[in-house]
């Protein structure tokens, strides 16, 4: 395995997939990694790995964000099925602090975006349409990447 630049060290370290650190290996920095990013799911799982505690602030941005990325994915989603919509919208409560939603139902909600792609009649072109829409969204709303910080 080749060297891997130092600014990705502990994206290897929290275990980032190796398809998203050989693409990243191509930047000088996150900062021109996040800008040139169009995988809105590998966006969205740096964040979550940084983002906080399940019930604290940032977290709750985080999922609201998530819950329009997956909104991106409802056409693709056979009609009458509307389980995707619900979960997100499950989710969505949850992060608006609505009662008589719990961190449970959210967790049970979290197949929603996949669940609604993989329907489409081209689910690879459908996907790659979604995660490219859903990254513009991610930098909308984190217009910088999150701080880096050293795992154990």
């Amino acid at each position: 395995m080749e060297m891997i630049k130092e600014w990705l060290e502990p994206f290897r370290k929290m275990r980032a997939c190796e398809e998203a650190l050989v693409w990243a290996d191509g930047y000088a920095s996150l900062d021109e990694a996040w800008a040139k990013c169009e995988r809105g799911d590998w966006m969205l799982w740096l964040l979550g790995k940084l983002s906080g505690e399940p019930d604290s602030a940032s977290r709750k941005k985080l999922v609201l964000v998530a819950c329009q990325c997956a909104r991106l994915a409802l056409p693709y989603v056979e009609p009458g099925d509307g389980k995707p919509l619900k979960t997100i919208e499950t989710a969505e409560a949850w992060a608006k602090g609505e009662s008589k939603v719990t961190l449970e139902d959210v967790r049970i909600a979290t197949n929603a975006y996949d669940a609604a792609y993989v329907n489409a009649a081209d689910p690879a072109t459908a996907a790659e349409q979604v995660l490219a829409q859903c990254a513009d969204l991610v930098r909308q709303h984190y217009p910088q990447p999150p701080e880096k910080k050293e795992t154990p």
